[in-house]
């Protein structure tokens, strides 16, 4: 993406890009923190009437120049969280809206999980729900700028949403920010460096508290739009249909883990989350796409208690795979079973 630390291409040779309307917000962005905004352009090239082309792109080595730039004039730490708070709400007008008329903090996210390839980031979001707590998690190619911005932009944006109310339990991220005490004074919580995965959590209090703009006529007016440009865009390729094929052979008790589906294609797991990435999909969804129908199968088509279906696909709460079931099928997997009558040996 997009400044001097991150990544300018893929190591199979595919070089990314970056969409022009992702440009504009961040120029706009740095005019508010007293940038120039038509010098900058000028690095890469560009005039302020070009990023009014919906589908213009550049490389992203020359957003990285534009950045440098940028940096060599006015050095500015943590420039990806600073460049979140200058986004005001609407610069992604239909993610954005799509999310805030959502009735819940939680259904927002989802929706946003859902929806996030409309952003046009190289990077997945998927949503882990844990007993008390909900992990949100960005994916993706190494990218410092890009993730301090994109999780940073999050938390502003519901913490204005919920009249303040919103609030992390704390922010994870592999790399250093420049300045982690000016981070946690910006999103008010705690910020871990050096962490696995980048990404924040909350409790589950936050993620059920109300959005103050919550309209479910307008929003749902607004998923018909998102889906229709989702479904527009290029479907995922062969790393996916492969992964969906190993996982389909192990979901039942065997070895579904990143690192040995992988090790399965001969290939390393972050070369294959990258590739995933690429065809914006992750292996997470893919393995929850895998569970879904198995759990489905199974207890449609089978006298398995519904415990011993958990633990079959991986699960290893029962209540775990309760929430997970009700996010697919917005109903539990003991009601689904009555709708789906068979002589079952044991109570669930």
């Amino acid at each position: 993406m997009t400044d001097g630390n991150r990544t300018e291409s893929i190591r199979d040779g595919t070089t990314r890009t970056e969409s022009l309307g992702n440009i504009r917000i961040f120029i706009e962005a740095l005019e508010r923190l007293g940038y120039n905004g038509d010098v900058l352009l000028q690095t890469i090239q560009l005039r302020r009437f070009d990023l009014n082309d919906p589908d213009g792109r550049v490389s992203c080595s020359l957003v990285g120049a534009m950045f440098g730039r940028a940096m060599q004039e006015r050095p500015l730490k943590n420039l990806g969280t600073r460049i979140a708070a200058e986004t005001p709400i609407g610069a992604f007008p239909l993610i954005d809206y799509l999310v805030l008329t959502s009735e819940s903090v939680g259904q927002g996210l989802q929706k946003l999980a859902h929806y996030f390839r409309l952003v046009d980031f190289p990077v997945l979001l998927n949503i882990r729900e844990e007993e008390s707590t909900v992990q949100i998690l960005y994916e993706g190619p190494p990218s410092p700028f890009g993730f301090e911005f994109g999780i940073a932009l999050c938390i502003l944006h519901l913490r204005e949403e919920t009249a303040n109310q919103f609030h992390a339990e704390y922010v994870n991220f592999v790399h250093q920010p420049d300045d982690v005490a000016e981070v946690e004074r910006m999103l008010a919580c705690p910020v871990r460096t050096g962490q696995p995965w980048n990404g924040w959590v909350m409790s589950r209090d936050v993620w059920t508290l109300p959005l103050r703009r919550r309209d479910p006529i307008l929003s749902g007016l607004l998923e018909i739009q998102a889906k229709d440009m989702l479904d527009r865009l290029p479907v995922s390729g062969g790393t996916a249909i492969r992964v969906r094929r190993v996982l389909i052979s192990r979901v039942a008790g065997g070895d579904t883990d990143i690192e040995a589906v992988a090790r399965t294609l001969a290939t390393s797991a972050r070369s294959l989350q990258r590739q995933l990435t690429i065809e914006g999909v992750s292996f997470r969804e893919l393995l929850e796409a895998t569970r879904k129908e198995a759990a489905e199968h199974y207890l449609s088509n089978s006298s398995l208690p519904i415990a011993e279906v958990a633990y079959l696909l991986g699960y290893s709460e029962v209540a775990a795979f309760h929430r997970a079931f009700k996010r697919w099928h917005d109903t539990t997997p003991l009601i689904f079973c009555q709708r789906h009558p068979l002589q079952r040996r044991s109570a669930p």
